[in-house]
């Protein structure tokens, strides 16, 4: 049976297993376990709330406020895309912050193109790779393995690009074909994209809540309840139903993006360049490792993105901000007092915000 949590089945199929967890509560414990290497993050899931009437009011101002540049940018994508591929294109995104940028992707591509692609969404996880599973079933289903492109929101230094280079060229090297490993993303942080409309540090508004405009499934798990040759699992938070904005998002990026191609399209962008952008994360990484004392980089988050979703689910150090007054980081702002996260000024920062985890050490 096609599962394709909240969204409409046209727009993207999850290659996932829904299963039931027995949550981690204890964000201490769990963060404690990851990094001594007792288990790894895609065994344990933390439980999910709602967003609170405050954070929803602060998810629609932001997203009021980068409307026009998200959707431009997803413009600028699809049309990337198009001219890569042609009308023969399958965009895979990867579960789950790259699903929704996918699922409006299908429907800008399909307008440029005259043809709708296929949309599949599969896991990829740190330090374990990719779903090869889904992966098999996708070309099982008579795509061509150069016809896919991998599809994300952003990439903050550059890890997940990474594991999917090597996860795809392993699987290219055993079934002897020749998937493209590039991560096509909205804005490339880390200078390690394939294609990417911008590497500016804004605000992608579907980053900051988490199942509820994802399709109401949870981030990828892969723990004892999944056997060889299964889909990666999820959960699927079905009881979020009437808090559900994830078909809305869609409908609405698509909508500004329609607005963008009928008044000549896509906003023009500045050239990016790869090399300056991977020079400038690499600076950071190593500096920021020198000043905070960490030996272990995946304790750094950089980027809006990437530092929301430590505040929404992992135990934060401290939360550095460019500017603690700009509205692109207000929630941030809003997260780090619910959860008395310290806050700290950089004006000197290259990104808006970036998050430090707490080690283990220090807890």
């Amino acid at each position: 049976m096609m599962f394709c949590g909240s969204y409409r089945p046209s727009d993207v199929e999850l290659l996932l297993k829904p299963i039931t967890i027995d949550f981690m509560a204890d964000l201490e414990l769990k963060e404690s376990l990851i990094q001594s290497g007792k288990r790894h993050y895609s065994e344990m899931l933390s439980p999910e709330k709602v967003p609170s009437e405050r954070y929803l009011g602060l998810f629609h101002d932001a997203h009021q406020r980068n409307r026009a540049q998200l959707s431009g940018d997803c413009l600028r994508l699809a049309q990337l895309l198009h001219e890569k591929h042609g009308s023969e294109v399958t965009l895979v995104s990867l579960a789950r912050a790259g699903t929704p940028i996918g699922a409006v992707l299908r429907h800008l591509v399909a307008r440029i193109s005259g043809t709708a692609p296929a949309h599949y969404s599969i896991s990829i996880i740190r330090d374990r790779g990719i779903d090869t599973a889904a992966l098999s079933e996708i070309l099982s289903r008579g795509h061509r393995p150069e016809s896919i492109a991998f599809i994300d929101g952003w990439t903050g230094k550059g890890v997940i690009s990474r594991e999917l280079n090597d996860a795809v060229a392993q699987y290219n090297r055993s079934h002897g074909i020749a998937i493209d490993p590039g991560l096509n993303v909205l804005t490339d942080l880390a200078g390690s994209a394939a294609l990417a409309a911008s590497s500016e540090d804004y605000l992608i508004s579907s980053s900051i809540l988490n199942s509820t405009i994802s399709g109401l499934v949870s981030r990828s798990i892969l723990n004892e309840a999944i056997r060889p040759g299964e889909y990666h699992g999820c959960v699927f938070f079905e009881e979020f139903a009437e808090h559900d904005l994830s078909q809305w998002f869609v409908d609405d990026v698509v909508s500004a993006a329609m607005g963008h191609l009928e008044n000549g399209g896509a906003p023009g962008a500045p050239e990016l360049s790869r090399h300056e952008q991977e020079a400038i994360s690499r600076a950071y990484m190593k500096e920021a490792m020198s000043r905070y004392g960490i030996t272990d980089e995946n304790l750094i988050k950089p980027g809006i993105g990437e530092a929301t979703r430590v505040l929404l689910r992992r135990f934060p150090q401290r939360v550095i901000l460019r500017d603690c007054h700009d509205r692109k980081v207000a929630h941030l702002v809003a997260l780090a007092e619910e959860k008395a996260v310290p806050v700290e000024t950089d004006a000197s920062l290259p990104y808006n915000a970036v998050s430090i985890i707490r080690s283990a050490r220090d807890a």
